[in-house]
């Protein structure tokens, strides 16, 4: 639920400059009024020559400030605005003026961020903002846009996610399980009866609490009118004008040994989902050097890796193996990552995709093997440098459309430097190998893991990992490979130093309950 849907944009040919002037008409008046300070930030990443504007309008605010018993508030006032009217309009409304666009209003909600996603042709720009700000500005906050939206997510919640997902199952509940007592803990999404306690008007409330101009974030790309950016500034002036909310968060708690949650549903495979804190973020120097190793180790989606390589490639084991050293939401169905989900505190991950049953903890002995050689070990010189060139030449892939390149902007600022691209091609040409493999060494490990089982026999899984008995692979067609059947004797025998108090097992209907 919190990837943002991204707008079906039209793109015809290239009209003539702009007829209109958006300067002194605001969203909701033709008059012109006078211009009023507004304490909202504005980030620009004009491109005149283009014929789309994108917006991505963000406040700091997320799951991390939805109050005790009310989880689910952030996102539900989200939806509730996204997927709403304003004051002048229903939402059926707002939806047919739209349509004949070819655009759309995408809300999208994490931890400790909210952002509204659009985009529109410039033949459209004067009628489009004028929606998007008044969603935003003058939300209806309709009872049964309000029904509608909490419907949705708890539908995500039970039916989507532990219904149906097992894969995004495995993710929330490693996060369950890794930020144990940690603002972090829950999803976006909250929980269950979390959701069903909120009322319009608990979301009315975290609106005037949260989308204040000190909390607001305004993004704009393209080739909007110069006029446009002074309507945004005197329109956003609207909004209460508190200030940036963040409070500081507490260090996630140390985890010792390998802890592990078995999630317990019907599932045709298992899941398995791998991590642990780690106190690096992009505003960090490591981060660079972590970025190469990741790659090396797990890039997403892409045969680069060594867990893809040796899981999939040589074993047929399941569809992928990944690994990541921060949180990372696929984009649509792309190999990047969604902008626009930064967080203060980040995590290393290893996302096993569902197994065989027989094969799941092979499988998970043979990734936490893979994180150890690479600790112990670190990369070639070769490795590295082919590494290197080609995290190099992708980054520059994540910025391919004006929204995405405005969504790197703003997180690049929330971390607190001028742009994530740029330093990327900044900091790698200075590395070396050495200094890859030490960084390594100070921020990853293989010893004191969160995992997460996704499976339908919890108690036969639970029994195996504690009698510490070796877990042999299973081939669906036999192997002559001599090399392969005795590192497989290695794999199978790997030992995982279980916590036999910090296992447990939950039924996947009780997970994110309450």
């Amino acid at each position: 639920m919190s990837r943002a849907r991204r707008p079906s944009v039209v793109l015809p040919a290239l009209a003539a400059a702009i007829a209109f002037v958006l300067a002194g008409q605001p969203a909701d008046s033709k008059e012109k009024k006078p211009m009023k300070p507004s304490a909202v930030r504005t980030i620009l990443l004009p491109a005149p020559s283009s014929p789309l504007t994108a917006f991505r309008i963000q406040f700091g605010c997320g799951s991390i400030d939805d109050p005790p018993g009310k989880e689910g508030l952030n996102a539900l006032t989200a939806l509730t605005i996204g997927e709403g009217g304003t004051r002048e309009m229903t939402y059926r409304e707002l939806s047919d003026r739209l349509y004949p666009m070819a655009a759309a209003i995408a809300p999208q909600f994490d931890r400790e961020t909210t952002t509204f996603v659009g985009e529109a042709h410039r033949d459209h720009l004067k009628a489009y903002y004028a929606l998007f700000a008044g969603i935003l500005l003058r939300p209806r906050f309709d009872e049964a846009d309000f029904r509608r939206s909490r419907d949705v997510l708890l539908a995500g919640l039970t039916s989507g996610l532990r219904g149906n997902d097992d894969e995004g199952l495995g993710k929330a509940a490693l996060g369950y399980l890794m930020y144990e007592g940690h603002p972090y803990r829950l999803t976006e999404l909250g929980t269950a009866q979390g959701l069903k306690g909120i009322t319009l008007e608990d979301v009315k409330a975290h609106y005037a609490r949260c989308y204040t101009q000190g909390n607001a974030v305004a993004g704009v790309a393209g080739g909007y009118p110069e006029g446009l950016i002074g309507t945004l500034k005197r329109d956003f002036a609207a909004l209460p004008p508190g200030g940036p909310r963040r409070e500081a968060l507490p260090k996630p708690r140390p985890i010792q040994g390998v802890e592990v949650l078995l999630v317990e549903k019907p599932a045709p495979a298992t899941a398995i989902s791998i991590g642990f804190p780690i106190a690096v973020t992009r505003s960090d120097k490591d981060y660079y050097a972590l970025l190469v190793a990741n790659s090396y180790l797990g890039e997403h989606r892409t045969f680069n890796g060594r867990l893809m390589n040796k899981m999939r490639g040589e074993r047929g084991l399941n569809y992928g193996d990944y690994s990541y050293i921060e949180n990372f939401v696929q984009d649509g169905g792309s190999a990047q990552p969604l902008p626009n989900l930064a967080r203060r505190q980040q995590f290393f991950s290893i996302w096993i995709r569902p197994v065989p049953h027989p094969n799941a903890l092979f499988a998970l002995r043979q990734a936490v093997r893979e994180l150890q050689v690479l600790v112990d070990s670190g990369m070639s010189a070769a490795d590295f440098e082919a590494t290197r060139k080609y995290i190099l030449n992708v980054s520059r892939l994540w910025t391919q459309d004006f929204s995405r390149r405005l969504g790197y902007r703003m997180d690049s600022e929330f971390y607190g430097f001028p742009s994530f691209i740029d330093r990327i091609q900044e900091e790698l040409p200075r590395l070396k190998v050495e200094d890859v493999n030490a960084a390594v060494k100070r921020h990853l490990q293989a010893k004191n893991l969160a995992v997460a089982i996704v499976t339908p026999d919890a108690a036969a899984v639970k029994e195996t990992l504690l009698s510490g008995r070796p877990t042999p692979i299973t081939y669906q067609t036999p192997t002559t490979s001599e090399a392969l059947l005795a590192e497989d004797k290695q794999i199978e025998a790997f030992p995982l130093a279980i916590r036999p108090e910090r296992v447990a097992i939950v039924k996947a209907q009780d997970l994110f309950e309450k």
